[in-house]
């Protein structure tokens, strides 16, 4: 064991989780939305898929309001936090300065050289600052070569696809809820009937839905049979039956009642189907 003091010597506290998308936001503020803007409002939490922003009045979260998708379209660019839209909170922001003493001016880096940056005098002022700002990104990162997400405009160089990270996360979402709820609805459709159906599904994308389904289902199917009292939904009888046809690949007219019987076993098809003749 090491003695005591060694151990507080060599002791250092832990650095914020960089992978925290809040403290990824909070470090990139001033970047994403300007000093001026920064200097009077701050992220503060995630909420689902919305980020709350801290203002200092009530007008600063009505101009940010009104530029909400700016301030989404920098946010995408700067991180990949998957946030969908802005709420907004009267709150503290940070210590200012005490009465009387000056304020430190703000430097920002140019490619060309270093200027001063003075506060701006009003909060139009710096919500015309943050527009400028944005602006002025938007046509270097174009003349970079950035490629625009086609669902948020934001622009990014290091998605692969026509989105950026976020805009591709929810589309992906979307694209494997609409495969789900067509397999649920009809599974004997398999790639090949719903492929035409989404567009651009690939067959690994489909299969990796298919394979979740299953197991999904076959978990529900599970949790029936060892209930000691089962009791059967018109969802569960659903369940089953899209379960069997997914599972055998087979279309509803070939079905045997042995394979609906060999695919469930005889416990589960006793519970839905009853001691019918197989």
């Amino acid at each position: 064991m090491k003695p005591l003091g060694r151990a507080l010597k060599a002791w250092q506290p832990l650095a914020r989780n960089p992978g925290d998308p809040i403290s990824v936001l909070q470090a990139e503020w001033a970047q994403i939305v300007g000093d001026d803007v920064a200097a009077n409002t701050r992220p503060a939490e995630i909420v689902r898929d919305a980020l709350v922003v801290v203002t200092r009045s009530s007008a600063w979260s009505q101009q940010l309001a009104f530029l909400s998708e700016r301030v989404l379209r920098a946010i995408h660019e700067r991180t990949n936090a998957p946030i969908g839209s802005l709420r907004f909170r009267v709150g503290r922001v940070r210590e200012t300065a005490a009465p009387g003493m000056p304020r430190k001016r703000r430097t920002s880096r140019s490619r060309s050289a270093e200027r001063v940056v003075e506060p701006a005098p009003s909060l139009e002022a710096a919500m015309e600052r943050f527009r400028a700002d944005v602006a002025a990104a938007q046509r270097a990162k174009a003349a970079a070569g950035w490629k625009e997400c086609m669902r948020c405009g934001a622009r990014t160089h290091t998605a692969p696809g026509p989105f950026c990270v976020p805009c591709g996360n929810a589309h992906a979402q979307e694209r494997d809820a609409q495969v789900a709820r067509l397999l649920f609805e009809a599974p004997w459709l398999g790639y090949a009937g719903i492929a035409p159906l989404v567009q651009g599904l690939t067959p690994q994308q489909y299969g990796a839905v298919r394979l979740m389904l299953l197991r999904r289902w076959r978990d529900t199917l599970e949790r029936i049979r060892r209930s000691a009292r089962p009791r059967v939904s018109t969802r569960d009888r659903s369940i089953a039956s899209s379960y069997v046809l997914l599972k055998s690949e087979l279309e509803p007219d070939r079905i045997a009642p042995a394979v609906v019987r060999d695919l469930l076993g005889d416990e589960l098809h006793d519970i839905f189907y009853g001691n019918q003749n197989s």
